[in-house]
């Protein structure tokens, strides 16, 4: 017997329906009993507490016991509530269903198919009380074959739909503000298996005062079927799915003036909704099938793809607009198959210096496409991996991967930039692989580099037929080390500059996007030496003060010269210093002391190496307290010590 259309609890209100729970999760649940268990328990396995949680599950007329899997999670959690409905064709009208009856100040639409990780609502709510958001967006991670729609790598406590990728995922997987939805009496389309959330997603954002972005944390899990039965995988009418969309974009148009900002939305618009059915879908069709869908598609490309849009396309979906502007159907379908069943012959670097596409009719004087529909030269970037970094010799040697998708490389250079100026180092390139020695005493045109900061990149270069005599294209791109790199050679070290004395060199990586760094510094003030210095100072049996200290010293020359020093307030002595040597830079240095001037010293250690002279505090075990020594009256002569002015 059909479900009726008003709706029944199948679960009591949870253990105490006076406390108001912080978020509402609200599940529309059509046919999908294989994936309901993971769901759910993404849900009940949160770290936020489950009294804080409201989960509302609308059941729209499931056929596959859905319904009783249902009932059973329900006996078990008190906070879920099962509602049920007619089938209506889609989420919309079951999401609806659920923000009606929510009571939470946030509210997040999780699909049934999909699974939350479990810190998220936590991390979600905490960030959405601290900044204010109306919106926060949670890492989505695509699984089971099924890719994320954008990659969240930035966490912003306030982002602008039009300087961020929010807008490029309008689905409905999100935290939302109740108040925010309420007040603006924003709902769903209800009806429709595709893009229903699309108007919801668009109004949100464009009258959201604070979007957030938490960005650092696995948030929803977008998983793929196993017998792809996805909405977004289904048959459609796309003739009509195409004037729905002309509806969705007039409310765009509405919202947003002419210029650049409505481009900037009107490009993933084309991406994701407009060109995207011309595809297999549109091959699929008998010839007057096709034409139909051109036909619905030509108004919406006449009225939105402006000069700025079709330059922000790549050459595949910007020939699929200009042919559709044109009525070439015979040229979009060779471009459509080119993408489909086959794909289009290797792009290539022209004699003007351009990269053109390999897409059919390319200068075909017939067709008479323009060369700008196949200019992809703008979108040719660096592909990259810096495999290792290693010190040797106070040299920074530096191995990895390149080149320029599609069209390879010939000649690779690591470039040192900063303030203006900027010196090549060239690297041996071979079979995509390529080394690189960076010497901070010959980097610099044969000459040292100055003290500063250094930014790393890597230029690649790639020829055309011609070879070095004809056209190039040259790209730069930051060097970026691989997650998981070890950190030993992050530590600050001595190098050697030839004329211009050594300096104390370190590696950093730039915060947030992590681009590889080289701080030069003579006086070794902005990253010191001797992080790891640890003293201790005994007593032996005889009366005499024992000092010993150990620490990394990496590049230390080997004439260097290593001793402890004493200061106080006026004075400094400088003690007779043993020094061990181990491997990897492991330096042990002790002093005895029988008598000396008396009063409470800092322990010190000074490193010299020819001009370079460096005095480093040591530490005591715990590492923040300052190594002392305190010398009572003298009674003995100080032949153990050598004093020094400062």
């Amino acid at each position: 017997m059909p479900a009726p259309d008003d709706l029944t609890a199948a679960a009591p209100a949870g253990p105490d329906a006076t406390v108001k729970p912080t978020v509402s999760v609200i599940v529309p649940v059509h046919n999908t009993r294989d994936y309901l268990d993971r769901c759910l328990d993404s849900v009940f396995g949160q770290t936020l507490d489950q009294h804080r949680i409201e989960v509302i599950a609308v059941d729209d007329g499931s056929t596959d016991g859905s319904a009783e899997r249902l009932a059973d999670h329900a006996r078990r959690h008190p906070n879920l509530t099962v509602l049920r409905q007619e089938a209506s064709g889609g989420a919309g009208k079951p999401r609806n269903t659920g923000l009606d009856r929510a009571t939470g100040d946030y509210v997040f639409f999780l699909d049934s198919d999909d699974r939350l990780g479990p810190e998220a609502l936590d991390r979600l709510t905490r960030m959405a009380d601290r900044c204010g958001s109306d919106i926060v967006y949670g890492r989505i991670v695509g699984a089971d074959g099924r890719a994320a729609p954008v990659d969240l790598r930035t966490t912003s406590d306030k982002v602008s739909v039009f300087d961020s990728p929010v807008y490029w995922s309008l689905a409905a997987y999100k935290l939302f503000r109740r108040s925010f939805l309420e007040t603006h009496r924003l709902r769903f389309v209800e009806g429709r298996l595709l893009a229903e959330d699309l108007p919801f997603g668009i109004a949100a954002l464009l009258r959201a005062d604070v979007v957030s972005v938490l960005a650092d944390h696995d948030c929803y899990y977008l998983h793929g079927r196993e017998d792809n039965s996805n909405a977004s995988r289904q048959d459609i009418d796309w003739c009509e799915y195409l004037d729905y969309i002309g509806t969705v974009l007039e409310d765009v148009e509405a919202q947003v003036p002419p210029g650049a900002q409505r481009d900037k939305l009107m490009v993933r618009h084309f991406h994701g909704e407009i060109l995207m059915p011309f595809g297999a879908a549109y091959l699929a069709r008998d010839l007057a099938g096709r034409q139909r869908m051109a036909a619905a598609a030509r108004p919406l490309v006449e009225r939105y793809c402006t000069d700025r849009v079709r330059a922000a396309l790549p050459p595949g979906l910007r020939l699929r607009a200009h042919c559709l502007r044109a009525g070439l159907d015979d040229a979009l379908t060779a471009v459509v198959r080119a993408d489909t069943e086959g794909q289009p012959d290797p792009p290539h670097l022209g004699d003007d210096g351009r990269v053109y596409a390999g897409y059919p009719y390319f200068r075909d004087p017939e067709r008479g496409l323009p060369d700008a529909c196949y200019d992809l030269t703008d979108r040719v970037v660096v592909r990259q991996r810096l495999i290792r970094r290693r010190w040797a010799g106070g040299v920074l040697h530096l191995r990895g991967t390149a080149d320029l998708p599609p069209l390879g490389a010939d000649t690779v250079e690591i470039v040192l930039q900063r303030s203006g100026a900027a010196h090549r180092v060239p690297a041996r390139y071979a079979d995509g692989a390529w080394q690189a020695a960076v010497d901070p005493a010959t980097a610099a045109d044969g000459g040292p580099l100055t003290d500063g900061t250094w930014g790393l990149k890597i230029a690649v270069t790639a020829h055309g037929e011609a070879g070095p005599a004809g056209p190039a294209l040259r790209r730069e791109a930051w060097l970026v080390p691989e997650e998981g790199a070890g950190d030993e050679e992050f530590a600050p070290r001595i190098v050697g500059r030839g004329p211009a004395g050594p300096s104390v060199a370190a590696l950093f990586l730039s915060v947030p996007h992590g681009h590889l760094h080289l701080d030069l510094d003579r006086d070794g003030a902005r990253r010191p030496l001797g992080d790891d210095l640890r003293g201790t100072a005994d007593r032996t049996r005889s009366g005499r003060a024992a000092l010993a200290a150990r620490l990394t010293l990496p590049g230390c020359p080997v004439d260097a010269e290593l001793g402890l020093v004493l200061h106080d307030a006026t004075r400094s002595v400088a003690l007779r210093t043993t020094v061990e040597r181990g491997a990897g830079d492991h330096y042990t240095v002790r002093s005895l002391l029988r008598s000396g001037p008396p009063g409470t010293w800092q322990v010190v250690l000074r490193v010299t190496a020819g001009p370079f002279r460096r005095e480093l505090p040591v530490r005591a075990a715990d590492g923040r307290t300052p190594l002392t020594l305190t010398v009572p009256g003298a009674r003995r002569s100080m032949n153990p010590l050598r004093r020094t002015r400062g």
